[in-house]
């Protein structure tokens, strides 16, 4: 049977009745308001995905990994994002010390990230370097982890507390699923050297602690206006949520990057 490509079309309300769709690819597809029943999920690889006020009735998960954002998250009566996140905490204690409320609070909260992530650089550097361009699970390699965080640097102080409005470096990495913005540099492909990327990350670093280190509790209450071409562009939005996010950013992927460190010790 002959592949179907279906783009940019508009299949708003179409019904799909007995009809197999195994091993096709959805990327940008809009299923906002969708009902489904009765549908088979098995194997089914999800990322990028919005899932805001969906209700799941009379499903079967087994053998099932999450990792996101939850909040709300009710499953079987018990709304499970306290849970997950409290036993997050009891893993890590330093994870509860990354949403903080004052300047003092960032400050120890960026200290501890920059130490952690020498160790998980210290640990990278004992791979052959064609390594640490290797994909696992699909998954950005560390290379281009390190490029997305100096993206997320750049984007949430440089450009939004700072005022920078083109903060950006030819080898920055926005998301894979970012809509794409002129002037705003994308190239997933590049394979630059550790070294290359350190260079560049090492200068955000300093940028983010310069910033934390001059931080007072009425700068973090503050908030700032970008509407310049480029990415972010919002109005009004808080100093706290903008370090808040730069911290998520460094932290998340940091866990990433070593989980994915670990498949690649054993060859996977």
């Amino acid at each position: 049977m002959s592949m179907t490509d279906f783009r940019e079309q508009d299949l708003s309300g179409a019904r799909f009745d007995r009809v197999s769709l195994r091993g096709a690819t959805f990327t940008q597809v809009f299923l906002n308001d969708a009902r489904m029943h009765a549908v088979d999920f098995t194997g089914t690889r999800i990322r990028g995905a919005l899932f805001n006020e969906s209700r799941m009735r009379g499903v079967e998960l087994v053998d099932v990994e999450i990792s996101g954002e939850l909040q709300n998250v009710v499953v079987n009566g018990v709304d499970i994002a306290p849970l997950v996140d409290a036993e997050l905490n009891r893993r890590m204690p330093e994870r509860a010390r990354m949403r903080p409320d004052d300047s003092d609070g960032f400050r120890a909260a960026w200290a501890i990230l920059e130490r952690l992530w020498e160790g998980t650089v210290a640990r990278a550097r004992a791979f052959p370097e064609t390594t640490l361009h290797r994909s696992v699970d699909d998954e950005w390699s560390f290379i281009q982890t390190l490029r997305h965080l100096n993206f997320a640097s750049a984007a949430w102080v440089d450009r939004m507390i700072l005022g920078n409005a083109s903060p950006w470096h030819p080898l920055d990495l926005p998301w894979d699923e970012a809509p794409g913005w002129d002037g705003i540099p994308w190239d997933r492909e590049a394979r630059p050297s550790l070294d290359e990327v350190r260079t560049v990350r090492r200068e955000r670093q300093a940028m983010v602690r310069h910033v934390m280190e001059s931080l007072t509790d009425e700068q973090l209450a503050s908030r700032v206006t970008r509407t310049e071409p480029g990415w972010p562009a919002v109005e009004s939005f808080p100093v706290k949520e903008c370090l808040r996010i730069v911290l998520n950013e460094e932290w998340e992927h940091r866990l990433y990057a070593e989980r994915d460190l670990t498949a690649l010790e054993k060859g996977n």
